[in-house]
């Protein structure tokens, strides 16, 4: 079986990423906003377990790392969501240039 290159792997990361941030930077919905921060954050995932295939095989930092994010991440959407209806019961709207508080 061959092995897939890592220079692959780096360019599909890297274009996770960049849509990530694409779509962070020019949504106006907190779900789709919150999505592409979850986007990046995969994409960060992938380069912490291909570089830890490729480079330190025998040893599981990146696996370790891309668990921690994983968890983070896990937090972070749930908090995130919270917020999100919370604002949606106070404003009606989850759209971010609807509401005033969030503009400041």
């Amino acid at each position: 079986m061959t092995e897939i290159p890592l220079q692959h792997v780096l360019f599909v990361s890297t274009a996770l990423f960049f849509i990530g941030v694409y779509g962070f930077f020019t949504r106006k919905n907190m779900i789709t906003m919150l999505m592409s921060v979850e986007l990046i954050l995969n994409s960060v995932n992938i380069n912490f377990i291909a570089f830890n295939k490729y480079l330190f095989a025998d040893k599981l930092d990146g696996i370790f790392f891309t668990i921690f994010i994983i968890v983070i991440a896990a937090a972070e959407a749930a908090v995130a969501i919270a917020i999100i209806i919370n604002l949606y019961r106070s404003h009606n709207s989850i759209d971010v240039d609807e509401t005033n508080e969030m503009k400041y």
